[in-house]
Parts: C-alpha cells; structure tokens; sequence
C-alpha cells in the first residue's frame, strides 16, 4: 500500500531518505558497474559509490542526535571516511555540501531542500580540479537547477522532488552526447547512474512509493557481515563505560512472516519498525517476501522477541549483553595498549613514509624491497577509502608521508587523506603498479618531502605501462570490435591490441609500448599466469629486440595475467 506524500522532511523522514538511498546503490551496483566505458573487469564505479553510501548511512543511524542539519553532518562524515573511487569521493562531496545548507535546520521544507541540493552542486564541482561535463557533475547541476526552479515557483516538497527526479534521469539521459566514448560505447555515465540512484530513494520516500521488497534482497551471509559490522562499531570505543550504555542487549531475530501459530497481524514494515524504533537504537530491518530479519540494542529484549511473534513464527534469536561485552573489550584493550607501548619503546617510528596501493603479493614485496613502508590492499576491483589511506598514516607514526595511488581512480581518496591526515602528506599520482615502482627509484627518505614528491614524480614519465587482461563483455571502442573473452593490450590505460590468444596479444602490445630507445622490458606474471605462457612471452621479447634486457617477476595480482612495463 502506497504511503502517503510527506510535506516536511523531519529527522526520522531523512534518516529514511538516507538509508533508501544507500538500499536503491546497493541493489544496483552490479548494474551500475556493468557501464564501465572499458569492457575489463575492474568496473568499480557501483561497488564504489555503494560502499561509500553504506558507511554514510552507518553515521546517520549510530548518530544520536534529533535534528536534520546534525543528521547530515553525521551522513556526510560517514562519506568522506568511507569514501573509496573517484566516484565515491564526488558523492560524499555532495552530501557535504547538502549538510553545510542543512546546518542549522531541524527540519527541512522544499526550499530548504532545494538550497542543499544547490549547495551540493557548488561543493561537488570545486571538489574536481577539472570539472568534466557528462559525468556525475553534470546530473547533480542539473537537478540542483531545476528543485531551485520549482522551489521558486512556489511547489511543495513531492512535487519538487518528482520534477528533481526527472531532471537527474534527464541529465543522465544526455551524457552521451557530452562524452563521446559514452557515446561510442552506448552507455550512461556510471557515476551519473549511480547518483540518480540516490536521488530516488530520495524522491520514493518523499513521494510515499519507496518500496524496500522491491530491491534485491541480501543474502544472509551479507547481512550478518552489516549486522556484525554495526554490531562492532557499536562497541569499539574503549573508553566507554559499561555502565553508561543506555540500552544494553544487542538482539537480533529473524521471522518466518504469515505462519506459525502466533501469526496475528500481515506484515507492514513501517508499523513493525516504528515500534522497534521505540524500543531502542542501532536498529536495522531488512525483509522480503518471506522473512524479516531484526538487529537492536534495546533494555527490553522480551518485547522485540514478542512483536516478531505476531508477524510469523520464529527463526532465530540471538541475544548478546554488550555490558559484559563492553568491560571485555576494555580489558582487551588495555592488554594490546600495554604491549604496544612496550613495543613502541623498542622501534622509533620513521621520519617518512610512503604508502602504495596494491594487489597480489608479489607486486606488495616488490613494493617492499624498494623501501614502501606499507602496502594497502586494493586497486582496479577494491579502490582503498580515504579512511584507509589516514588510518595507514596514522598508525605509522609518520611525521611526514607519501602516497602512491597506481591507479587513477583513487586519486581523489588519497587528496582527500592528504587534507584530513594530521602530517604533511604528498600524493605521487602514478597511474599504474608499474609506474609506481618506478616511482620509487626517485624516492629518498633523507630528502625532504618536496624533493621526493619532485623526484618521483619526474620518474613516472620515464616508463610506458601495458596490461593484457579479459573482455567480459562485447562492445565496439575506438574501431575495435571486441568480443566477450577477447584478450585485451593496454598501453598506458588505452586499449591498442584485441587478441584471441593471450601471448600473442601480450607480445603485439609489446611492439606497440617499444621503439628504438627502449631498453628494459619488466613482466609482472599474475596468478593465473601459466610457467609456459611465460616463457613464450621472454622469447618473444628477444624476437622483438634482442638487445632488450628482460627482468620477470611474480606479481600475483588477480585479472592481469600480465603487467608490462618498458623503460
């Protein structure tokens, strides 16, 4: 049944407007990532913007406080720290802009959310030193435009929101016609897609029509990882006194709806949640057809227990006394912080460090043999958080740090660790594992940080980058009709070779990366790189340029087959 429209967006309307949004990305990443302009298996754009809308909604439903400018506040930091991707980035820089308009407001009217929706634009746009039309840029400008147009006009908040709506799905609609591979390739902007997703949620909460039964339905496995992670969170400070947690039992159900012999009353998600959302805090209700699972810290188990009796019968239950947790955790901590003042007594933290990005351990010893201090997990599939990046730093003792991205898409989380990290940070940005190693033969850790972030960058136009990995779709790019399992030659991001057979492929790509002043070719074998293939890429090489010294290392990176690198 359809709810009805709301006129006045209070806290507990935008913490649902949040929590929507969050719930329309996660249904849809895989979707969002499938519009990768590249046909390879690294479209991270969903994932992306996914994740960094969870931890967003994460803040807002752990914060405790009652109005929606510190609602937003809390949603905002929960962006910007989960931030993970180019894409995640731009989104928690919206939602910044959103809650600096939002600031001072206990509740929000179609004016107050056309401003914030203006303001976000304003942030979205100085977040991006080239601002690059047909993107995610432009769908939230557009929408801005049109909720101060009818704003102004004098509309109330569902038709605000519904004229919103279109103008987002209008300006994503037209991102073709302002990127040209967009066009070629026949998709969207994926982040544009992925931020008219959020849009939506807002728009279906607003306009009474969201409807959660509607999205894809977690499977258990994925919802006890948020339960626990929520649960975690939840009890994470160590400085907290047991005695001072205001609702003590973390309890947790799950129903079987419409059977068993207490069955009472069909099941209705608003009015189940509002009634658990009386009974305590950390709340989280997810449900489809058939089953509604329940997490809540709340004093009275017993009631939460009893009103999932009324809906169907009981699957499970699992009550946990976070008091007596609690004083565990304190107890812990005291032991690890005991033992790590001992350690820290025995090894000084360094005067610089630098941090690079990578996967496979291979490539991470690479890394470490050439003087990175730590290697953080991540890249084409994974893109680390700024939180990741400012964690990292932190734990160093650092005084001074460097950050080597190796992949485009984590710039913009590593600029924004670089603001938010308590030392001075410099961001080296290679584009790729090859030139951050490469990178680091510019590096010394007697040089001041400006000298090393000038030397190292200069390395990085002295090597031409290649990868050779797997279509996982058909297209047509830049006249190459590719064909799902195609073997696929980048050379410096671009794709120059489609195979059909992988060292052939790899070796074509090689002739394109060498030319007469080429002297050292690396290869970077991935896990599913076979001894032979190997080989047969070596000879290959000499038949190229006999002259040419080869070096080969085990990268163990997943999807790259082979890394490739000439000097």
């Amino acid at each position: 049944m359809t709810a009805e429209k709301i006129t006045t967006i209070t806290p507990l309307v935008y913490g649902k407007m949040v929590n929507a949004a969050a719930a329309k990305l996660s249904a849809n990443a895989e979707n969002i990532n499938k519009l990768n302009v590249f046909p390879v298996p690294d479209g991270d754009t969903g994932t992306n913007m996914a994740l960094s809308m969870a931890s967003g909604a994460e803040y807002e439903r752990e914060s405790q406080d009652q109005t929606v400018g510190l609602l937003a506040k809390a949603t905002a930091k929960g962006l910007l720290m989960g931030a993970r991707g180019n894409s995640g980035v731009i989104l928690s820089q919206i939602f910044r802009g959103m809650a600096n308009s939002m600031a001072d407001k206990n509740d929000l009217s179609a004016r107050d959310m056309a401003d914030a929706l203006m303001e976000a634009a304003k942030v979205a746009y100085k977040s991006v030193m080239k601002p690059t039309e047909g993107t995610i840029l432009t769908v939230i400008r557009e929408a801005a435009a049109e909720a101060d147009r009818s704003a102004s006009a004098g509309d109330d908040l569902p038709s605000l929101m519904e004229k919103t709506m279109a103008a987002a799905q209008k300006a994503l609609d037209s991102t073709p016609d302002l990127l040209p591979v967009l066009k070629e390739v026949g998709v969207v902007d994926s982040g544009g897609q992925g931020l008219v997703m959020v849009l939506s949620g807002f728009s279906e909460v607003v306009l009474g029509t969201f409807d959660e039964n509607n999205l894809k339905a977690p499977d258990n496995a994925e919802l006890d990882q948020m339960v626990s992670k929520l649960h975690a969170g939840a009890q994470a400070d160590e400085s907290l006194n047991p005695e001072d947690i205001q609702f003590g039992y973390c309890t947790e159900i799950m129903v079987d709806l419409g059977v068993g012999t207490t069955y009472d009353q069909p099941f209705d998600y608003d009015k189940f949640y509002n009634y658990i959302a009386d009974k305590g805090d950390s709340l989280l209700v997810i449900n489809d057809d058939d089953v509604v699972k329940v997490h809540v810290h709340t004093e009275d188990p017993g009631s939460i227990i009893h009103w999932g009796t009324e809906f169907g019968s009981l699957r499970k239950v699992k009550i946990d006394n976070m008091r007596d947790q609690q004083q565990a955790v304190i107890d812990k901590q005291e032991a690890e912080d005991k033992a790590a003042n001992q350690e820290k007594k025995q090894v000084q933290a360094p005067e610089m460090a630098v941090f690079a990005v990578a996967s496979g351990e291979g490539v991470a010893k690479l890394f470490d043999s050439l003087g990175v201090y730590k290697v953080i997990t991540g890249g084409q599939t994974m893109n680390p958080s700024t939180k990741d990046f400012v964690d990292a730093i932190q734990e160093s003792g650092a005084k001074k740090a460097v950050i080597l991205p190796n992949n485009s898409n984590i710039f913009l989380a590593a600029e924004q660790a670089k603001d938010l990290a308590d030392v001075p940070v410099a961001v080296v940005k290679s584009r790729s594992i090859q030139q951050g190693l490469t990178a680091m033969l510019g590096y010394n850790p007697d040089a001041s940080l400006e000298d090393n972030e000038a030397s190292m960058t200069e390395q990085l136009a002295t090597v031409v980058s290649g990868a050779v990995t797997q279509a996982v779709r058909e297209t047509t790019l830049k006249g190459h009709d590719i064909k799902k399992g195609d073997w696929l030659g980048m050379k410096d991001g671009e794709i120059v070779v489609v195979g059909k057979r992988l060292v052939e492929t790899a070796k074509s790509l090689l002739q394109e990366m060498c030319d007469d002043d080429s002297e050292i070719v690396t290869i970077i074998a991935g896990k599913d790189a076979k001894a032979k293939e190997e080989k047969a890429l070596e000879e290959a090489i000499e038949e190229i340029d006999e002259d040419l010294e080869v070096e080969v290392h085990n990268g163990g990176q997943d999807l790259y087959p082979f890394l490739l690198s000439v000097e």
